[in-house]
């Protein structure tokens, strides 16, 4: 589910669910979650970069499996999202591809943020019948400015690499051959300094806000959970299955 390749102190986990794009089911927020607190601990990596395989950072939740009675998770998406927000070292996301869902929230995990230049975002949210996640609620305001922010997650629309920089919402565009020895070169000089000073960095910048992130996600899932299922979010995946657009013309709850 996921390739872990070390260089010096860099480690780079790479989304491998290239055929379905990166989409995540049960198996794959466990094997993130257990490929994450294994560097957190490991005291050779100072830096971790995150990408994808394929033609997509990750398409977010597998809606192919919404629904099927499927092996619970180990850690599922509290326990992912829970591992993100207490991750102690430096977190680089190298954006290829497709980054829909919480393949585009996992920006407000992140530390550093590169985005291929032929790379698209997509927060399908409200169009799906539910509301933001991943404290994106939260992470996408303090980042980019309400404006952006509420555009980004109101909309579900479509943005490129371009507008995605031009919002702030990642560090550099790179050209798409580029991306991950851009990325990780921004490790490496990362990584050169003191271990010891980069993971107090860290607690120092991420501490006095990881309980907004707790609160942020905690009031995501419980709206989350009652929308989902619900007529207008049913209406949404019946319509992503058949390929679609979603009507909710009569739907509304006003």
């Amino acid at each position: 589910m996921i390739l872990v390749s070390d260089k010096a102190h860099v480690r780079t986990i790479t989304l491998n669910r290239p055929n379905a794009m990166n989409a995540f089911n049960g198996e794959l927020f466990d094997a993130l979650t257990e490929g994450l607190l294994e560097a957190g601990v490991d005291s050779n990596v100072r830096v971790v970069v995150l990408t994808g395989a394929g033609k997509a950072f990750s398409t977010g939740l597998d809606l192919s499996e919404v629904g099927k009675d499927l092996k619970p998770p180990k850690h599922g998406v509290p326990g992912l999202f829970s591992t993100l927000v207490d991750f102690p070292k430096p977190l680089l996301l190298a954006i290829n591809g497709f980054a829909v869902g919480f393949g585009a929230t996992a920006i407000g995990f992140a530390d550093i943020s590169f985005m291929a230049k032929s790379a698209r975002l997509r927060t399908p949210f409200t169009s799906m019948g539910v509301v933001a996640e991943g404290a994106s609620s939260f992470t996408f305001p303090r980042i980019v400015g309400p404006q952006w922010a509420n555009w980004i997650l109101q909309s579900s629309s479509w943005l490129g690499s371009e507008e995605c920089e031009k919002a702030g919402l990642v560090f550099k565009v790179v050209e798409d051959e580029l991306l991950l020895e851009e990325t990780e070169n921004h490790a490496h000089i990362i990584a050169a300094n003191s271990p010891t000073a980069l993971k107090r960095n860290k607690d120092l910048i991420m501490g006095p806000i990881r309980e907004k992130y707790r609160e942020a996600i905690q009031k995501e899932g419980l709206v989350y959970e009652e929308l989902m299922g619900g007529p207008e979010n049913m209406e949404a995946i019946n319509a992503f299955l058949e390929k679609r657009d979603p009507d909710f013309s009569l739907l509304s709850r006003g």
